[in-house]
């Protein structure tokens, strides 16, 4: 659980902290001019722009709010897009390669994303809490009972003659 809640925890500063990387590993591991030009205009603001759409959808689902950790199919998703940018970072020879694959990977985890989270929005049971904090399923409505029909009264206007 306590790696989960980490990962929940990591997902908003990763925004930052992965294109800062990406900056970062240019200068350190000497990336190239065409790099350069591929980091400032692509990649920061895409890794930004896609490591904040992605965390929305991981935060807009009721059992990651409540439990204030991720799934572990989360878990799987996000460490291999994010081991695929700080390998992207190195600027080996392979770099574009690398970046092709990472936003494969991202568009996978995108689409992961949607469909927990179409999952989670389907009705089920509910859990319903008292006052005092106990928790309980209420019981489902009865439709198996036959809905008498309304006695419906009708009354009718006796119209008087004019002038009586």
């Amino acid at each position: 659980m306590w790696l989960r809640r980490a990962f929940f925890l990591w997902l908003l500063p990763a925004a930052f902290v992965l294109p800062l990387w990406l900056l970062v590993g240019w200068v350190a591991f000497d990336g190239g001019g065409w790099a350069l030009l591929w980091m400032l205009f692509i990649a920061l603001p895409s890794v930004l722009i896609v490591q904040l759409v992605l965390t929305l959808l991981v935060r807009a689902r009721g059992t990651v709010r409540a439990q204030r950790a991720v799934s572990w199919w989360d878990v799987l998703g996000f460490s291999l897009w994010h081991l695929s940018v700080i390998s992207l970072g190195f600027y080996a020879s392979t770099w574009v390669a690398q970046a092709f694959a990472s936003a494969a990977i991202a568009v996978g985890l995108f689409w992961l994303l949607l469909w927990q989270l179409w999952s989670e929005a389907r009705p089920r049971v509910t859990l319903v809490r008292a006052g005092d904090g106990t928790a309980f399923i209420p019981p489902p409505e009865r439709r198996d009972e036959p809905v008498a029909e309304p006695a419906v009264v009708v009354i009718e206007e006796k119209r008087t003659p004019p002038g009586v």
